[in-house]
């Protein structure tokens, strides 16, 4: 078992000698929006499976759905506390004042959606389908104006002040001005959908600036829209409760300590949730949560890639779910109007630092690589771009393939040429700030270290900083407000929802990146909806980030993360994105 990068590095060394039809009509439509699976190497911040419901344009009307397919009615043992535990408190209870991971992984239990994933155990995450949350329907004529129908008789949980009515077409409303107000974070993911209005209380008119291919993934990302009641106006304080339609109610909150949900017993899919409750301990040191799940106290948890071994030769009758690589891990730098003269304006300081990196010395590091094959997993070797490698050829450009053209270059290990270009641009020996955050788990600290090493073997001295995640990582540096170098994880995002964050308006556009080539290929993309078309833009986009490296593409989230449960967890599966609450663990039933 290997402990550090450099015991990585000399492993390897010595070892080494579909298209897509796309729908413009019915609530098939979406372009594969991705988001993704749990948060690879984090700390099990998300519960990484998916749910069910009625298939688009069954049902019409009704408040019904059905349960996850192999869970059948025969078999299924009701009742029980499911306990997890999680990383960290989350900076507040309303989705729509923080992008925080915590905070949308904690909406995902008590509030609903338009629309939500499919769930197929034998299918990839991003293979996943949206189908109806408390939307029942979606239609479009020409991909710019949609109609979509709500459920009748979905409930709001019976708590004070909702007190259990129902939910119709002026929460959605209310739920989309809040997204996309001043204050919502990700407000500018949605800048395409310029008019919502409710024709009547289950029907609502979307109409977008131009056509949209990735409408309906919008509507099921579970960064979004999230349906509160209008009493979330002055009646209740979301930031410190929540009082949703989804399948679990909050029933007390210990802040730092625990929060404790009972099932909805008025939840709009028959039959859901199986369990009694949830109970989520804050735990968050990696090695704790580790020990928790050994001595049976929590019944998953993220495991990191170096103790999958240890932990299948311990218990042979844990289950494993790999978890697809999630999000875009990345390197930016500070933006022009904090640093106008820093040296990483040139780029060739930042084609030198992508060169500076070993990526597949950091997948052996991040993924255990070697000794997950022997052991008989299958673990991933991909190198991410600036979408991630779990997009695959849909989305994803290959930057080791020839498709990726003279760019690619600048991703291939060469320290010397590295060394080079910064002796070029005149790299002296003061020491460059190279920022981080505590959250994101072992692994992610470990490749923050591992690539500071790799970067000051090749010849640039760099200061680390470990950042607070609450108090300044997610408020302040995520947010470009930084100077010097940061290293960070993208959030669960569309394809064309990391052009936006990265390259657009976006209030968390990290390095405050505005490059007028690549936004010309963003709007384009934007709008069409030939697929084979739309990902040529898309891979036009990773060749010139290549070329200028605004933004350097990391390996946290490209490898394969591994979820063990225990054996008496039934049902439990994987999903993209932080509606795990309801996709996951909404289906999950224990057989005790």
């Amino acid at each position: 078992m290997k402990s550090t990068y450099w015991e990585a590095r000399s492993a390897l060394r010595s070892a080494q000698g579909i298209s897509r039809r796309h729908l413009l009509r019915t609530g098939a439509m979406g372009g594969l929006g991705l988001t993704a699976a749990a948060l690879i190497g984090c700390g099990g911040d998300d519960d990484g499976a998916a749910a069910t419901a009625t298939r688009t344009g069954e049902g019409e009307g009704q408040a019904t759905g059905t349960a996850s397919p192999g869970a059948s009615g025969s078999e299924i043992k009701r009742g029980g506390i499911y306990r997890q535990a999680l990383t960290g408190e989350p900076p507040t209870l309303d989705p729509y004042r923080n992008a925080s991971v915590s905070t949308k992984t904690f909406a995902g239990h008590a509030y609903s959606r338009l629309f939500m994933l499919e769930t197929d155990p034998d299918l990839d995450p991003y293979d996943l389908s949206t189908v109806p949350d408390v939307a029942v329907s979606s239609e479009t004529e020409d991909g710019q104006h949609w109609v979509v129908k709500l459920k009748q008789g979905v409930k709001f949980q019976d708590v004070q002040p909702v007190g259990g009515r129902e939910l119709t077409s002026e929460d959605v409303l209310f739920s989309w001005d809040r997204l996309t107000g001043a204050d919502s974070p990700n407000a500018t993911q949605v800048k395409e959908i310029v008019n919502v209005e409710a024709i009547d209380d289950y029907t609502l008119n979307f109409t977008t600036s131009q056509p949209l291919p990735e409408f309906m993934e919008l509507l099921a990302n579970a960064s979004l829209l999230w349906i509160l009641p209008t009493e979330a106006d002055g009646g209740f304080n979301p930031s410190m409760t929540a009082i949703g339609s989804g399948p679990w109610i909050l029933e007390s909150h210990d802040t730092d300590v625990k929060m404790t949900w009972r099932a909805n017993p008025d939840y709009h899919i028959a039959g859901l949730p199986y369990m009694d409750g949830i109970e989520e301990t804050v735990v968050p040191e990696y090695a704790n949560r580790k020990a928790q799940y050994q001595a049976g106290n929590i019944f998953d948890a993220a495991i990191t890639a170096d103790d999958v071994i240890e932990l299948m030769d311990g218990d042979p009758d844990t289950q494993w779910a790999r978890g697809t690589g999630a999000g875009v891990s990345w390197i930016a730098f500070s933006g022009e109007e904090v640093d106008p003269d820093a040296i990483w304006r040139d780029e060739r300081f930042r084609q030198a630092l992508s060169m500076s990196l070993d990526r597949n010395v950091l997948n052996e590091y991040a993924g255990n690589v070697t000794a997950i094959k022997q052991a008989g997993l299958v673990p991933f070797e991909l190198w991410n771009n600036v979408q991630p490698a779990s997009f695959g050829k849909r989305y994803w450009l290959d930057p080791q393939s020839p498709e990726h053209g003279p760019s690619g270059a600048f991703f291939q290990h060469n320290p010397e040429e590295a060394k080079r270009l910064w002796d070029a641009v005149g790299v002296d020996s003061t020491p460059i700030k190279y920022q981080y955050t505590e959250r994101y788990g072992a692994t992610f600290l470990g490749l923050a270290e591992a690539q500071a090493g790799m970067i000051t073997e090749a010849g640039l001295p760099l200061r680390l900083e470990q950042q607070d995640y609450n108090s300044i990582y997610i408020t302040q540096t995520f947010l470009g407000q930084f100077t010097g170098i940061v290293y960070g994880l993208e959030t669960l995002l569309p394809p064309g929802g990391y052009v936006e964050r990265l390259f657009g308006d976006d209030p968390a556009n990290h390095g405050k990146v505005h490059d007028p080539v690549i936004d010309d290929l963003a709007a384009k993309q934007a709008v069409e909806l030939d697929e084979a078309q739309r990902t040529e833009y898309l891979y036009d986009i990773q060749r010139r980030n290549g070329e200028m490296m605004f933004y350097v593409p990391t390996q946290s989230s490209a490898t394969a993360g591994w979820t063990a449960y225990k054996s008496f967890v039934r049902n439990h599966r994987r999903t993209r994105g932080y509606g795990g609450a309801t996709e996951n663990t909404g289906v999950t039933w224990l057989d005790q």
